[in-house]
């Protein structure tokens, strides 16, 4: 089969959407399919290892975040375009302009199409000083997804939600982590040293975008109730965003290492011991999966991934969904657990369950399913 993939963000991007992505198309072409990829940027120079061709368009930086990009391109562009691959199905998972061109496109040549809907953007707009919008994109939402045959999201929380917004035809297409690379093996003592920790004492950190919908406000107060059972734990905050600076400038107590990936990255989880993850505004939360097969213990909201994944006092902490305080308080919990063997053992065991193949599987299974079928023409 021959798949065309549509994508504003891809590698050499560093977010969980585009790691997914990368994950799924290539899955797909080892799989034996011709697989393209429609996105913003060029592949970097120094990978070596990219065998997806890809066609780049035009992109402008999101307002207010300078890191992630919105595509543009026009629907003649995008028809010109599926007359010389010539596509079976395609994957939209984008909403920006680029998506919508794309559907359009497909409409017109009749070509099925299944969408993404990977980042909750609606809860970003008071963050990014656009208050009082969240009803109106919700609309554009459900009029871009019923264009097409089949919507999937990561989560069931996710799902339910775009259902009553009215999407049809949603479906959950979990997640996966490559538990060889995510290893608590790779704890690094030399690493933990640079940081001021040694074996007796815990380091907390968090891994992410460091931008405005991640929480930062309860990730710093997080740190203060983890220091407050042990009031020398380094806390390091592994990523870049728009909130870094200022983050910086009003927390120099913390360690800072900018992005990580690959090896790197997986080095950095495993040296440390307990994950801080705040944010309320996940539609699944890749970095959970990643901490877990690190053998970490997380402390994460009760929805998403945390949800599926975690089992309070057994292999990680859950605060109900938003509430502060009780986020705070199992801080403080998992920082007097941080060394418990058993939990963390089952931390990492209940991750290696969750391999990539079986989600690439079901997603080859999705787009199969819809050739032959016709979207939706409702209108965008």
């Amino acid at each position: 089969m021959r798949f065309l993939l549509i994508t504003d963000t891809f590698p050499p991007d560093i977010n969980g959407v585009a790691r997914t992505l990368a994950t799924l198309a290539t899955g797909l072409q080892q799989r034996g399919h011709a697989v393209e990829v429609v996105t913003t940027l060029e592949a970097a120079p120094s990978d070596t290892a990219e065998t997806l061709k890809r066609h780049t368009v035009m992109a402008m930086p999101l307002p207010g975040y300078p890191g992630l990009r919105m595509g543009f391109t026009t629907t003649w562009q995008m028809q010109a375009l599926y007359e010389e691959f010539r596509p079976d199905a395609l994957y939209v998972a984008t909403e920006t302009p680029l998506g919508i061109a794309s559907i359009r496109a497909a409409n017109k040549m009749g070509i099925p199409m299944v969408s993404g809907f990977h980042t909750n953007f609606q809860t970003y707009l008071e963050d990014y000083a656009l208050p009082g919008l969240e009803i109106v994109a919700q609309g554009l939402l459900r009029s871009i997804h019923n264009q097409t045959s089949r919507t999937l999201t990561p989560s069931a929380d996710t799902a339910k939600m775009l259902e009553k917004w009215g999407i049809h035809n949603v479906g959950v297409l979990g997640r996966g982590v490559d538990t060889v690379l995510f290893d608590p093996a790779r704890r690094d003592t030399a690493l933990r040293q640079s940081w001021g920790a040694d074996d007796k004492s815990p380091v907390a950190i968090y891994v992410g975008r460091v931008a405005a919908e991640k929480n930062l406000a309860l990730l710093t107060r997080a740190f203060a109730a983890f220091r407050e059972i042990y009031p020398q734990a380094p806390c390091v905050v592994v990523g870049d965003g728009p909130k870094l600076k200022s983050l910086q400038t009003d927390h120099p107590e913390f360690h800072y290492t900018g992005s990580r990936t690959g090896v790197d990255l997986a080095i950095h989880y495993a040296s440390a011991d307990v994950f801080l993850f705040p944010s309320i505004t996940e539609t699944f939360g890749n970095v959970v999966l990643e901490a877990m097969a690190s053998g970490l213990l997380t402390v994460a909201f009760d929805y998403a991934a945390p949800r599926q994944l975690i089992r309070s006092g057994e292999n990680g902490y859950l605060a109900p969904f938003d509430n502060e305080e009780a986020f705070l308080n199992q801080s403080r919990t998992a920082a007097t657990h941080w060394n418990d063997s058993a939990q963390r053992k089952s931390a990492r065991e209940n991750a290696h369950h969750l391999g990539w193949q079986r989600v690439i599987e079901q997603f080859e299974s999705e787009l199969i399913d819809v050739i032959g079928t016709t979207s939706s023409q409702d209108p965008a």
